[in-house]
């Protein structure tokens, strides 16, 4: 029986990763790695996996995993547009609402490894872990069981290359919108509302007030605020 391994730290991926544990069991054998001190390549040659996933996953990928071991990464873009960091953010403040999510073998570039497959995405409402969620679905109930069924052939990525620049905790300050509206502040607001993400804010004298869970209601922007002390 193949061993699958599926690398990632998001609470949603793993409750995914049981789901798709238990469908597939009487085909592969599945094994969780949720810390980077896990991904060693001692362990990886013991199990010799078919594939390595890794939904969301915080840390470079060892050059002797990936040459190793057929690895695949999914990112939020239509690849080659988009490379790089905050997929998310930088979509949303382009006003790029409709994308893909594209499945891409891993290789020494930062997202240039080619493309298995892509599915559209949608991020036109909902705050940045609703997004993130409904994007674990997608790989674990679209994509995954796609390699899983059957054989799939990387091709190159063709097209223009973009590339994104990671977001850095100072440009969640409101005071960076330009033309600011209902429509760009909740986008704003929305878009940095995750665990582990800067969340938008604005400073006043020495205060920083953070927003998030914002709604969009009767042309209104409903949501909730934080007021803390800067130190």
């Amino acid at each position: 029986m193949n061993n699958i391994v599926i690398a990632t730290i998001k609470e949603w991926n793993i409750q995914n990763y049981f789901t798709l544990k238990e469908k597939y069991s009487a085909l592969y054998k599945f094994h969780l790695i949720s810390n980077k001190d896990e991904l060693t390549i001692d362990y990886l040659l013991e199990l010799r996996p078919k594939y390595i996933f890794f939904p969301h996953w915080s840390w470079i990928i060892p050059k002797e995993v990936y040459l190793n071991f057929e690895c695949i990464i999914f990112h939020m873009t239509d690849l080659p547009f988009g490379r790089g960091g905050s997929p998310l953010q930088n979509l949303i403040v382009r006003e790029i609402y409709d994308t893909k999510i594209s499945a891409l073998k891993v290789e020494s570039g930062l997202d240039t490894g080619d493309i298995y497959l892509k599915e559209d995405f949608n991020i036109s409402l909902g705050s940045a872990e609703e997004n993130f969620i409904k994007l674990s679905n997608i790989v674990f109930s679209k994509m995954i069981p796609k390699f899983l069924n059957s054989s799939l052939l990387p091709l190159a990525q063709n097209g223009k290359s973009i590339i994104f620049q990671r977001r850095k905790p100072h440009e969640s300050n409101m005071n960076s919108i330009n033309e600011i509206s209902i429509t760009k502040l909740y986008d704003f607001i929305r878009m940095l509302d995750a665990e582990d993400y800067p969340k938008a804010y604005i400073d006043l004298d020495n205060l920083k007030i953070e927003f998030s869970e914002v709604h969009m209601k009767n042309k209104k922007l409903v949501g909730r605020f934080e007021v803390i002390e800067n130190v």
